[in-house]
């Protein structure tokens, strides 16, 4: 089976997955097939085995995927990709598109700790890191983590809190390692940040400076599913609209082979003609009439990386300028300041972006 031969995606969104009872999990569930990669095999047939065995496990994964959340792929893919790459997500959308169950599906796959923070606007620091609790048993000020001291973390309206409580939390994003009353507190592997902003609220928010903005690898602005996607949460759910158990889950990476799949994925090659082509659209955007402030070259750092990982998952050990391509949108959109023209004119982010993937030579 290719990459794109998937069986069909299934879920429900997190409301419903936190509210209601719970259905049999084995209903409908796909299973996961015991292929195990033949090195030999893949060296027959052209194939980097390393490679191979990632592609391999991205499917398994996507399998399991498919039996709890419908309609979400492309976020999936690239929550694997920040996983694969240390590189955190900013999530754009209105409730109830699964954003949560996503999370939470990915966390279990994983083997790995899953935690939620709702931020508001009375939410302090200490809320988020932790802070020293005196002991009656020591006589002395101990350490209680945060809920932040988890793998994956999922965080609800981060435009809510204040902006002293989203620079504590940009902080470990940025350092992966906490520093309180002199003490330094690392972060477990992996550590992935997902944050939801809500694009209809507006009133009671803090806008996030384009500094803070710039350390996610990844902004992705999710739609409502298609009507076919509807129709099948519908009908799988039609008969009971409870979740199906997260308990279930079957387990695809262990903490050891995420880290062996980071290690394989510095080895994917980008030619030089890749390169330019990166750093071109990078360019553009400094020099583009409708653009403001353009991206930086962190935003040229994050296309390269992730641009290797996606190469890796799609079973591939060079880059192609299709990878950079699918990738643009989410890399450049919340890097770039559009012109007051520009938004007057009622243009996004996107549009600029794509006008520029359209206008940049594609290397042969």
């Amino acid at each position: 089976m290719n990459e794109n031969e998937k069986d069909p995606q299934e879920g429900i969104n997190e409301e419903t997955a936190n509210n209601n009872p719970t259905p049999n999990p084995e209903e409908g569930k796909q299973e996961i097939p015991e292929t195990p990669l033949v090195t030999s095999t893949a060296s027959v047939l052209g194939i980097n085995p390393k490679i191979a065995q990632v592609k391999e496990k991205v499917f398994k994964a996507q399998l399991e995927f498919g039996n709890y959340v419908i309609g979400q792929d492309d976020l999936l893919e690239l929550m694997l990709v920040g996983i694969f790459t240390n590189g955190h997500i900013l999530l754009e959308g209105v409730p109830g598109i699964a954003k949560t169950l996503t999370a939470k599906v990915l966390a279990k796959s994983l083997s790995v700790d899953f935690a939620r923070i709702q931020f508001t606007p009375d939410l302090m620091p200490s809320d988020v890191i932790g802070t020293n609790i005196y002991s009656l048993k020591t006589s002395e000020f101990e350490f209680k983590k945060g809920p932040i001291f988890s793998n994956i973390v999922l965080i609800d309206e981060i435009n809510r809190a204040p902006a002293k409580t989203q620079a504590a939390l940009f902080e470990v994003m940025e350092e992966r390692q906490i520093t309180y009353d002199g003490h330094q507190y690392n972060m477990e592997f992996p550590f992935l940040v997902m944050a939801t902003q809500n694009p209809v609220e507006q009133e009671g928010t803090y806008n996030l400076p384009e500094a803070q903005l710039d350390r996610f690898l990844f902004k992705v602005k999710l739609k409502y599913p298609s009507l076919d996607s509807e129709t099948q949460i519908l009908k799988r759910y039609q008969g009971d609209l409870g979740a199906t158990s997260l308990e279930a889950i079957q387990k695809v990476f262990t903490a050891n082979e995420l880290k062996e799949v980071q290690d394989i994925i510095k080895e994917v090659k980008v030619e030089d003609q890749i390169l330019k082509y990166i750093a071109e659209i990078t360019n553009k955007t400094r020099n583009h009439g409708q653009i403001y402030l353009g991206a930086s070259p962190r935003a040229s750092l994050s296309m390269m990386k992730a641009a290797k990982a996606l190469a890796a998952i799609k079973g591939r050990d060079f880059v192609i300028p299709e990878d950079v391509q699918k990738l643009a949108n989410h890399i450049y959109n919340h890097r770039i300041i559009l012109s007051p023209e520009a938004e007057m004119e009622g243009l996004e982010p996107e549009n600029v972006i794509e006008e520029i993937i359209r206008t940049v030579e594609v290397p042969r």
